[in-house]
């Protein structure tokens, strides 16, 4: 068994799970600035107030499996990021403080936790895509150990690339209140889901063109013959979705433009996923470059797993008892 292989998928999926379920909570905190009524703030936060602390489960898992399968991928990626990835654990830890500490706070102070759960929403966004923009543009690796600066991440691409997630997230947020909300509220969200639509797919076609100019290897593999034409479907089904969804917010569907989303966040996962593909560390060690001993994955990923298809059982189980709509007046709370 190609376990390098195995475990790779294993934290591709980790990841990509967390992206879509923390992306949505993630992104209701972004929006959070433009709604300033105190019912609509609490409708917003009580549709993922059962679920939002479970969604981080994919994160531990991505980092757990990066370090039981590929130790050497995590000490260089963790010593290239350290900065970015400590500014979001922080925003993820003051963000989830602020979301309990605003149901029971006296009505004075409440806009402080409102403050503080959009400030920690969006720097943990932000340094997510920071983080991805510069593990994008490669990771300088000499003798297995970083060989970079601790301010290399800091870079035009990677910033853009921050503001890219951030618009992603709040794209997610948005037509997940348009499935879970009703009336005035979810109509202002249709309205801020189309235009945050174009605002998403701009930064796909930016960060599509800018990629293959960081890296020559990228742009070789996507437009080298006969690569094109075996991925070409990618981009095309970027258009399509991104049509299918504006026409569905047009149409004051519920659940489809949620859906449509995640369709179109995957397809560019998908793209990145492509571009720096086989390498854990771009673009100098692949998965099997930075494998830990086979017996150590082997016992690992036996016991992820046992455990991954659990994370999934009561993940889908909370979503299934708390669907439907969220009403003002009602709530987990």
């Amino acid at each position: 068994m190609d376990l390098p292989l195995a475990w790779a998928i294993v934290i591709l999926f980790g990841i990509m799970m967390y992206v879509v379920m923390d992306g949505f909570d993630l992104g209701i905190g972004i929006l959070f600035p433009f709604f300033s009524a105190r019912d609509d703030r609490d409708v917003m936060m009580n549709t993922v107030a059962p679920i939002w602390d479970g969604n981080e489960t994919w994160l531990v898992l991505g980092g757990a499996g990066l370090i039981a399968a590929f130790p050497l991928a995590y000490s260089v990626i963790l010593s290239a990021f350290y900065l970015p990835l400590i500014l979001m654990l922080i925003g993820l830890v003051f963000r989830g403080v602020a979301f309990e500490f605003r149901f029971k706070a006296e009505p004075g102070r409440r806009r402080l936790w409102d403050k503080s759960f959009a400030a920690g929403s969006f720097v943990a966004a932000f340094f997510q895509g920071v983080t991805l923009g510069g593990f994008v543009q490669g990771v300088p690796v000499r003798d297995n150990a970083y060989a970079g600066g601790a301010l290399d991440w800091f870079t035009p691409f990677a910033i853009f690339s921050g503001f890219g997630v951030c618009v992603a997230y709040a794209l997610l947020g948005s037509t997940w209140l348009v499935m879970k909300t009703e009336g005035p509220l979810q109509v202002q969200m249709r309205a801020i889901a189309r235009r945050l639509v174009w605002a998403l797919l701009a930064f796909i076609v930016g960060i599509s063109v800018w990629t293959p100019l960081v890296e020559a290897s990228i742009a070789r593999r996507w437009f080298s013959f006969p690569n094109l034409l075996w991925l070409s479907p990618v981009p095309l089904l970027v258009a399509a979705t991104t049509h299918l969804l504006l026409r569905e917010l047009g149409r004051n569907a519920h659940a489809s433009p949620f859906v449509l989303t995640l369709a179109m966040v995957f397809l560019g996962y998908l793209g990145l996923g492509i571009s720096i593909w086989p390498n854990v560390v771009p673009y100098q060690v692949s998965i099997w470059d930075a494998a830990g001993p086979a017996p150590s994955m082997g016992f690992a990923l036996v016991g992820t797993l046992f455990i991954v298809p659990i994370v999934l059982f009561y993940t889908g189980w909370s979503y299934w008892v708390f669907r439907g709509k969220v009403r003002s007046g009602g709530g987990y709370h």
